[in-house]
């Protein structure tokens, strides 16, 4: 079989890019036994595909680049294209675009659009090399050819669903440099200065955090590893190492809570006990009103307000939603998501450099990414 594309990978932006091409000849390799393992266990089931509020400033990566790509199919065309296959997304949590009863109908809709394409299940990629003007493809299940590949393999994160680093390893053999990959949208693990947090496992907390110029505000679930909770999987995201800052009483002000000069200052602190109680005793501040604490002790009483620590890693891929890092925008063409070091070589997805926080934003980069990879692949259908 002559195929115009082959497209590895059957995630969200392979099989965007594959939707998007009916005219043509496209092959789909995917290891996992069926399509959108990711798209299925994402979002509680119910997939959450994209966000109404939608910025390049949601991305890790380089902004123009992100810019650039959003601005070819951002969420309303986004919208616009699953409506016309009928399906209606719902707005929940008042931000973030879901499918109304199930993830499976994303995955329905998407191979709905790619009738015309041939997918081949159950196949490891196991490399590509370029001769002359065309690809060769090499799988558990033979050779392919084509002088068109897209690679949209994702990252390393749930691994559990076939998620390996081929997509990588291919940019690589091809000359392609890659931001190093690591986890990202995943739980921080702790130093032992802040061992107190794990015999809180199970209590969540709503928090401000700073990391660099972000702060990123949401709940914080401590757990028996160390913290995770919405706030800090975004966190993760911008963080590499060095310290991070914790409000724990976001849009408190500390020193207008002490109003009762007879109560003791821990009573008077509008957090659970069992906070308040570890908090205390990690900074070693005893249960005494505020205004008989000494000026060292208040200064430790205020870290409420900006408690730093370092973590000492994360929870890891097995435990990650994404992969930050990958492969270098500076050598991808925004306008056609082609590599400038390989013509025919196009990339979509999580395996380039560019990672988005949580809230439907690294679906709409697979999506975004893969329209604009697919018209880049000569003759892709309007949309």
């Amino acid at each position: 079989m002559v195929y115009d594309l082959v497209v590895l990978g059957a995630g969200a932006a392979g099989l965007m890019a594959s939707a998007s091409l009916p005219g043509k000849k496209v092959l789909v390799l995917e290891r996992n036994p069926r399509p959108g393992a990711k798209i299925a266990i994402s979002g509680g089931g119910r997939c959450n595909l994209t966000n109404q509020n939608l910025s390049p400033d949601d991305y890790l990566g380089e902004r123009a680049f992100v810019e650039a790509v959003l601005r070819r199919f951002d969420n309303d065309a986004l919208l616009a294209w699953l409506r016309r296959r009928g399906l209606e997304p719902v707005l929940r949590k008042e931000n973030q675009w879901f499918c109304p009863e199930s993830a499976k109908e994303l995955v329905d809709v998407l191979l709905g659009a790619c009738a015309h394409a041939e997918f081949a299940y159950d196949t490891e990629i196991l490399g590509v090399r370029k001769e002359g003007d065309r690809f060769f493809i090499e799988t558990s299940r033979g050779e392919f050819s084509a002088p068109k590949v897209l690679v949209a393999t994702g990252g390393l994160s749930y691994a559990s669903v076939g998620a390996t680093g081929i997509g990588f390893a291919i940019a690589e053999d091809f000359g392609h440099a890659l931001v190093p990959p690591r986890p990202a949208l995943v739980g921080l693990t702790l130093q032992p200065a802040e061992a107190w947090m794990k015999a809180l496992a199970g209590l969540s907390l709503p928090v401000a955090i700073r990391v660099g110029r972000r702060e990123i505000e949401g709940d914080l679930l401590f757990a028996h590893k160390g913290v995770s909770g919405p706030a800090v999987l975004d966190a993760s995201l911008w963080w590499n190492r060095g310290k991070l800052t914790v409000d724990f009483l976001p849009g408190v002000r500390l020193a207008r809570l002490f109003k009762n000069p007879k109560k003791s200052a821990m009573s008077q602190i509008p957090l659970p006990r069992r906070f308040v109680r570890a908090f205390f005793e990690a900074l070693k501040l005893p249960n005494v009103p505020y205004h008989a604490m000494d000026e060292v002790q208040k200064q430790r009483l205020s870290l409420l307000k900006s408690y730093a620590f370092a973590p000492a890693g994360t929870f890891g891929y097995a435990r990650a939603e994404v992969t930050k890092g990958g492969v270098n925008t500076a050598e991808i063409d925004p306008a056609t998501m082609q590599s400038r070091l390989v013509k025919g070589l196009f990339f979509a997805g999580e395996v380039v450099d560019v990672t988005g926080g949580l809230g439907g934003y690294n679906f709409q980069w697979a999506f975004s990414s893969a329209v604009v990879a697919a018209k880049g692949c000569e003759g892709a259908a309007a949309l």
